[in-house]
């Protein structure tokens, strides 16, 4: 203890201009906008490197499992291609060249994975410069994941479903009941569906899939499957728990979905508003 209040007297000088102009520049950067924005996009920058390198070495003890991944979802993409194959098209649909696709698909890896918090975050290896915005939906082969929150240049934040903030409209795949998906922050392979009301025929074992009324993600993005329900104290709506598809707590890579049509169709609800 004497050491220590040796070595306090000694360099206090030093200490305290270090202590000093630690709290000049705290100040310069709260009450400085353009200083405040530089520091913020320097550390996202930095952090991103560090989940960079960190992912590099967890990913090379992965590869076994993201293979399987792979290889599922080639055998599912086949099985659907094989049922298209197998219906003959209308010679009228033959011509897509005069349709843009409504909705593009964008890989990325994910760096940072959070689970074990009431609000939890992504961190992806794309940003603006890959043409990644605010509000775009993210998934996997198996499911939903969260929605896009935050980009810098090179990397984005992603909202998890995980995150007690989060709030996806979704609906029971045999019906057109709908609700809202959160998350209660207790068990992560457990979200809640809302404000289903008494009359759908809620099952367990039923599946989840997305609406498409958010305009973020598209009708029919698996969620996950019915585990318990009950009804609210008026007994009015339903308290759906949802066993999640995907598995939070291993999320690897991710599919950014951009609707190309959003902006027009926004300008069409605003105006109606």
């Amino acid at each position: 203890m004497q050491q220590i209040l040796d070595f306090l007297i000694r360099y206090k000088n030093t200490i305290l201009f270090f202590l000093l102009f630690s709290l000049s520049f705290f100040f310069t950067v709260q009450s400085h906008s353009y200083h405040k924005s530089k520091i913020i996009g320097s550390t996202n920058f930095l952090m991103g490197g560090i989940y960079t390198w960190t992912n590099n070495v967890d990913e090379y003890f992965n590869l076994k499992e993201y293979n399987s991944r792979l290889v599922e979802e080639n055998k599912v993409l086949r099985e659907q291609l094989a049922e298209m194959s197998a219906h003959e098209i209308d010679t009228i649909f033959k011509d897509t060249s005069s349709f843009a696709d409504p909705y593009t698909f964008r890989a990325a890896k994910v760096l940072r994975n959070q689970y074990s918090k009431l609000d939890n975050y992504l961190l992806i290896n794309k940003g603006k410069n890959d043409s990644i915005a605010e509000d775009y939906g993210v998934i996997t082969s198996k499911g939903i994941v969260g929605i896009v929150e935050e980009t810098s240049a090179n990397f984005s934040r992603i909202i998890s479903i995980l995150n007690t903030n989060a709030a996806i409209n979704v609906q029971l795949k045999k019906s057109n009941h709908f609700g809202t998906l959160i998350w209660n922050g207790k068990n992560p392979n457990l979200v809640q569906l809302i404000d289903v009301p008494r009359l759908a025929p809620v099952k367990k074992g039923d599946t989840i899939i997305t609406n498409g009324r958010s305009l973020i993600f598209p009708k029919g993005i698996p969620v996950g499957v019915i585990q318990d329900f009950e009804l609210d104290q008026n007994e009015s709506y339903y308290t759906i728990d949802i066993q999640l598809f995907n598995d939070m707590t291993n999320i690897g890579y991710v599919y950014i979905i951009e609707n190309n049509n959003k902006k027009e169709l926004q300008e069409l609800l605003d105006n109606n508003e």
